[in-house]
């Protein structure tokens, strides 16, 4: 039985039900399936339903898979989609158990300037890697699965892919110089080589032992003895699964289209915005330490969401709700979106988008390289001199502006403050937290020219209805009255981003 290839054996379960034919198929590629699911969900238990799933799903298309279909690769797609339709169900009802994923950091600068040990490599692409082989074209992203995934010699990828062993070897080492270029985008620069030994030892991982039994036993069936938890997964799995096929057959016709257009053609561009599992109405710092590591910009699941923010955890790890694409330039480079000038009115995109970065370190790097990627733009420092407004004080004795409380001045206390329409309080806040709350709301620069060095505790109240349009003379007239503070119009040399289109 074992002699016989993918396809042989797929024939022999899809004629005659062979119960043995199809448990080979299982022990052959179960470590695949495992190790994919385990790579994206981080649990287990988890990645054995994903698998269940999976050889379920082959159980019922073994007689529709063309022959000209390399097993290893759809296998692999197949784990891919079901883990995160999996991952996606899962947030969606909020049971999943918080957990953190991938918590070694980056060796130094992420520079590949000498060898290093797979072992050391393989944290820092791990989360990467499924999403840069998704952005590979399958005959590539075949070649990597069958080369590395499951440890196939040059001569055995090349009998999968139709080719010689010396046509497969180069199609391996492109497919290797296009990960290594996507991984550099995400600030990981390594070279091709050290990938592909980080890949072929880090992705190992053997499946728990008498899985595979389990698995054939459940999947000859296709599906009549799997739990109601499978059979939904494999309903959802085999949905998202006919859609990527209804996509690329789009992509492929309009392909058609446009090169035989020797009449007037028009074609519709049909765009589909994928959503992801981590995509919610509010930023939430459990979503950050429980999806997977990853870096994304994608157009906002729900764009008319009000105040639905940002967050950020520990190790740099920040996500955004209905963002504008300025105020995810902002979060890269650590700088107010007041603080940013954009060459060119048409250099940022209009409308909202939510961004995930909580890879185990560096994300504001693999952000802005996610920027450069989604938007075209990229970043640098520039001293101008500017219009700005200057806080300044008024009155030493505003009853508003209080020193903060003996109990908030306790050594490692840091400040808190909250703000909303119409107020803004502080504990052992600083005048430069001030400043940007201010710099925030009139949206222009605010620079700290009260000279006070000092903690304070404040409560400030006004006249507002709108969030959204702020009364800002209202908020001067309580910021002078409350605090003893004025906002005075001025210029002063400032350090800016000047945001530019990659040439």
């Amino acid at each position: 039985m074992s002699e016989l290839d993918d396809h042989q054996l797929l024939a022999e379960f899809a004629r005659d039900h062979s119960e043995p034919a199809f448990a080979a198929l299982v022990h052959r590629h179960l470590n695949l399936v495992h190790a994919t699911a385990l790579r994206s969900l981080g649990q287990s238990h988890a990645a054995e339903e994903v698998a269940s799933a999976v050889f379920i799903i082959l159980a019922q298309k073994a007689g529709k898979l063309s022959a000209r279909v390399v097993l290893s690769g759809w296998l692999y797609q197949t784990a891919r989609l079901t883990a995160a339709n999996y991952l996606r169900g899962e947030i969606r009802r909020q049971k999943r158990e918080q957990e953190a994923y991938m918590q070694s950091t980056l060796n130094g600068d992420g520079e590949a300037s000498s060898p290093a040990a797979p072992e050391t490599i393989w944290p820092q692409i791990a989360p990467l890697l499924d999403d840069a082989l998704a952005r590979l074209g399958a005959t590539d992203r075949n070649a990597i699965v069958l080369r590395f995934l499951e440890d196939k010699s040059l001569a055995e990828v090349g009998v999968a892919l139709g080719a010689s062993e010396d046509a497969a070897k180069m199609r391996v080492n492109r497919a290797l110089e296009k990960l290594r270029k996507i991984f550099s985008k995400r600030g990981v620069t390594l070279s091709a080589m050290v990938i592909a030994g980080a890949v072929s030892s880090g992705s190992a991982c053997a499946a728990p032992a008498g899985l595979a039994a389990t698995i054939s036993a459940v999947a000859v069936t296709k599906g009549a003895a799997a739990s109601s938890s499978t059979l939904a997964l494999v309903k959802g799995a085999l949905k998202i699964m006919a859609w990527t096929k209804v996509k690329t057959a789009l992509v492929v016709g309009a392909g058609v289209l446009l090169a035989t257009g020797t009449a007037t053609v028009t074609v519709l561009e049909i765009r589909v915005h994928e959503t992801y599992s981590w995509q919610s109405r509010n930023a939430n710092s459990d979503v950050l330490r429980r999806v997977p590591p990853q870096v994304k910009i994608a157009p906002a699941k729900y764009p008319g969401t009000m105040g639905a923010g940002k967050v950020s955890i520990e190790n740099g790890k920040t996500m955004g709700v209905s963002q504008s694409a300025k105020s995810i330039l902002a979060t890269a480079y650590d700088q107010s979106p007041t603080r940013i000038l954009v060459s060119g009115s048409n250099a940022l995109p209009s409308g909202k988008y939510d961004f995930i970065a909580n890879l185990p370190g560096k994300n504001r790097e693999a952000l802005q390289g996610e920027i450069k990627r989604k938007f075209g733009v990229v970043g640098r420092w520039e001293r101008q001199e500017i219009e700005v407004l200057l806080l300044k004080i008024h009155s030493v004795h505003a009853p508003g502006l209080m020193p903060a409380d003996p109990g908030h001045l306790k050594p490692n206390t840091g400040s808190s403050g909250s703000s909303g329409v119409g107020y803004c309080s502080y504990q052992n806040g600083s005048m430069l937290s001030l400043a940007w709350f201010l710099e925030d709301r009139f949206n222009r620069p605010v620079i700290d020219f009260t000279g006070l060095t000092n903690r304070f505790d404040f409560d400030l109240k006004w006249s507002e209805s709108d969030y959204q349009h702020p009364n800002l003379p209202n908020l001067k007239q309580a910021l002078l009255d409350q605090l003893g503070l004025e906002l005075v119009p001025g210029r002063e040399p400032l350090e800016m981003l000047v945001v530019e289109k990659v040439k």
